[in-house]
Formats: structure tokens, sequence, C-alpha cells
């Protein structure tokens, strides 16, 4: 089945949103407005570790969301990942074509387009390509892009940057939670961890005030390690409202996702989130997913469990969780 692609309508002589792309009107952005004057908190690696320990915790108990600079992933890395990314989404449309991927029959990897899963049947302004990063003994590469040619080599360095950042970050909120320096990885799979990279690519829209580029939504994953392009759009509720995340040139964006909040017996929050397009400009962001393999059994660590703070999930395996999933909505 032919499935008509987003980065297609929008260079086209588009007018007017489509109808399947015009969100129910309490979400829309015209009607749900960011408030003002709210800042994420930023996070130096260079920090004394206590103090680190202690910034990490607050930000992924009170927050659910940080952005982490002085990471020791090297800017040009960072921009070789953006431009390859670009340069597979500016090839001919037919040869994007070769790499599409089919959900329909779990397909998941490669190039895609995201269909309905809502009640309303509204589909979400954005482009992707997605695929595994590590282990490597669970990589096809037959779906990494070939063109640009400096794909693999660009990524492979930047998945090895991303496993040590992923190890550091897992082991500060580890500690965090008064547990030994391993605890959350182990829990997770530990060298089988797996990194999943998913490019979003949002072309301008022509009625942004009406669509979304994302829905709202928290990630399965345990963590997502975010690098965007300059066009804002993400935003990220709290106490009721949607918060705009600023932009920060080369920082890495750390959301805590449902496998954290699940370990964590909820004192880490899964960040309910959204992204919104722009008129003239495209937005990219480059997510990685740190989630377990599938058949890893997540629930709440039992260190953290007593009478006072009983568990408030059930346990189960990832791939369970995963056909359960369920996104969470402001009430």
């Amino acid at each position: 089945m032919e499935v008509e692609r987003v980065q297609h309508l929008a260079y086209g002589p588009l007018k007017e949103l489509p109808a399947q792309f015009i969100r129910p009107a309490d979400e829309r952005p015209e009607n749900t407005k960011a408030v003002e004057g709210v800042r994420l908190p930023v996070i130096s690696l260079s920090l004394p570790h206590d103090l680190l320990v202690k910034q990490i915790a607050e930000a992924a108990s009170e927050w659910g969301i940080m952005l982490i600079t002085d990471h020791g992933i090297s800017p040009t890395l960072i921009s070789r990942l953006q431009e390859v990314g670009q340069q597979f989404f500016a090839i001919p449309q037919k040869e994007k074509e070769a790499y599409a991927n089919d959900p329909s029959i779990g397909r998941f990897e490669g190039y895609g387009t995201r269909m309905t899963k809502n009640d309303e049947h509204k589909v979400e302004w954005i482009d992707y390509f997605f695929h595994l990063m590590s282990p490597s003994s669970k990589i096809n590469y037959d779906i990494w892009p070939k063109n640009p040619p400096s794909y693999r080599e660009v990524t492979e360095e930047y998945n090895k940057e991303l496993l040590r950042l992923t190890d550091k970050v897992l082991g500060l909120m580890s500690e965090g939670l008064g547990l030994e320096r391993k605890a959350l990885k182990s829990s997770l799979g530990g060298q089988m961890l797996e990194l999943e990279m998913k490019i979003n690519m949002y072309p301008p829209c022509p009625q942004p005030e009406l669509a979304l580029g994302v829905e709202a939504h928290t990630d399965m994953s345990a963590l997502t390690l975010l690098v965007p392009n300059d066009v804002p759009g993400l935003q990220f509720w709290r106490h009721d409202h949607w918060v705009a995340v600023d932009y920060l040139k080369n920082a890495i964006l750390v959301h805590v996702g449902d496998q954290l909040e699940v370990l964590s017996n909820g004192k880490y929050k899964g960040v309910l989130h959204r992204s919104l397009v722009n008129k003239e400009r495209t937005r990219m962001s480059w997510a990685v997913f740190v989630a377990p393999p599938h058949e890893a059994v997540i629930g709440p660590l039992p260190a953290l469990v007593n009478q006072e703070n009983p568990s408030k999930f059930s346990t189960k395996t990832f791939a369970e969780f995963r056909r359960r999933k369920f996104n969470k909505l402001p009430q």
C-alpha cells in the first residue's frame, strides 16, 4: 500500500492542512499555548559528583526532563550526525521508499510516516527514520541508509558516545535512588540494553496552529537522549501547563521514560511531551531511546518498596508493556 508522505505533501502546492491532520480543538496549539517564563533544569556533567547526583535525581523526580551539558560528545560529531540525517531526507523520494517500513506486519525499522493511533483517526505531521543502534548482535545494517555514504560511520561513532553517556546517566540516577551505580542498568538488561535511533522530520506546515508533529505521550523507553535542530517545537507538561523547551546548542535533552518510572516505583517521572511544527522551517530531532530487551522483566526495584512506599506498578516483560502501552494525557 502506498503511503502519503508528509514531506511530499509539504513541498507540493499545499495551501490548507488536509483534514486528517487537523487536531481536535482541545489539542490544537492555538488553544493550548505554552506558559511563559519556565525553564527546565540545565545540568553540567562537570559538577562535583555528589552535587551532580543530587541535581540529576531532583530533575528526574520533579521534572522528568533536563538538558545535559559538558557531556563529552564533540560538537563536530553532533553536527555530522545532523548532516547525514538531513542528507537522507534530501535524497529522491523513490530512493527513500526503498527503506520503507511496514508496522502492520511488525516491520518497524526503516523509513516511515506516523499512522493514526487515536479515536479521532488524526495523523501527525511527521516523517521519520527508525533503526536499532545497539547491541551489535541485533543490528540489521541492511536497513541503514546507504546514501549518504557516511551515514553508518557517523552513526556508529555517535552510538559509542551514547553508550558511554547512557552508562553515566543511569549510574547517577541509580545513586540518586540510594542504590549501587549499576542497579538501573542491570535491571534494564545490562550489556543487552538497546539503543534505538529515530530521526524525526517535521516539514513546514501550512497551518501549524491546527496540527501536531507528535501528539502528547510519554516514551516507552527508560531514557530518551535527544538533540534537535534550532527550530523550536518540543513542549512538556508541567503543573497543568505546556512548557516550551528552549534550544541550547550541543546540549543533550534527557527524558525520563516509562521504564525508569516503574523501576524507581514512581520517584522518577516519565515526562508527558508533544512536538509542534513550523510554518516556514523544517524542524528535525535525533532521538535515541534507551530501552530494555523485549524479554526483560520490569517492575519496581525491591529496595524501593516497603510498607510506607508500596509497589505502584505491576511487573511485566517489556514486550508485554509495549503491547499494552497507552498514552498518558493531561487531565
